[in-house]
């Protein structure tokens, strides 16, 4: 995949370190002198794009023609907004990412202005207050598909009502499967007859109103 990051701070420098660790094709846009002398410590020299990003021959020597992927990781919500805008529009990119800088400017980060995903740190530190405060002591290790379904992983507690039940007895929602259980260090892979032990770590893909019923199926017994 070929990215183009437009922000060379240090969201976008992690962003690019990230991509390249995958194997992914990066390139990022920068103009601040003092960020410049930063991120050629950090990152390869030929990855690195020197100019201001709404600059179109700038982008177009960082390969925007050929770029699948934009991401606008600047520190302004203006800025961010106008190269998701131009990107679309002029090169037709796939697909365009912005930062939230500011939570109040949030609604503006949508179609309109052609942005595909916004990423809203504020929001997204909300919604993982609120998920986990309502899944009890249930972790969510993974988010899949655009965060409907969940990777999540629940420790049978003691006196769980749940101990010595085999996984077909569970009643667990349509929603929901037993993905493996961690058992003393060793993974083990669930079958229909796999009965559940203490501290037994159940691994599980969900969505959220099924990680719900997960945690208290496998709860303490009242």
């Amino acid at each position: 995949m070929f990215v183009i990051i437009a922000g060379g701070g240090r969201t976008g420098a992690q962003l690019a370190r990230s991509l390249l660790s995958e194997n992914h094709t990066v390139h990022v846009v920068e103009h601040r002198k003092e960020v410049l002398a930063r991120i050629h410590k950090e990152l390869p020299t030929e990855v690195i794009y020197p100019g201001n990003a709404l600059d179109t021959q700038v982008l177009e020597q960082a390969g925007i023609k050929e770029a699948q992927v934009f991401a606008a990781t600047s520190t302004s919500d203006a800025e961010n907004l106008s190269l998701c805008f131009l990107v679309k529009e002029r090169y037709k990119i796939k697909r365009t990412i912005a930062r939230v800088n500011n939570p109040r400017d949030a609604w503006l980060f949508d179609s309109k202005f052609n942005v595909d995903v916004a990423v809203n740190q504020a929001d997204i530190l909300s919604r993982l207050i609120q998920e986990e405060m309502s899944l009890g002591d249930m972790m969510t290790l993974l988010k899949l598909k655009r965060g409907r379904y969940s990777l999540v992983e629940e420790k049978i507690p003691l006196r769980s009502k749940v101990c010595g039940v085999a996984i077909k007895d569970l009643k667990l929602p349509t929603n929901c499967v037993v993905a493996a259980i961690i058992r003393k260090g060793e993974i083990v892979l669930p079958r229909g007859t796999t009965t559940l032990e203490l501290e037994d770590e159940v691994l599980a893909i969900t969505d959220a109103d099924g990680a719900k019923q997960l945690a208290d199926i496998l709860g303490i017994a009242e």
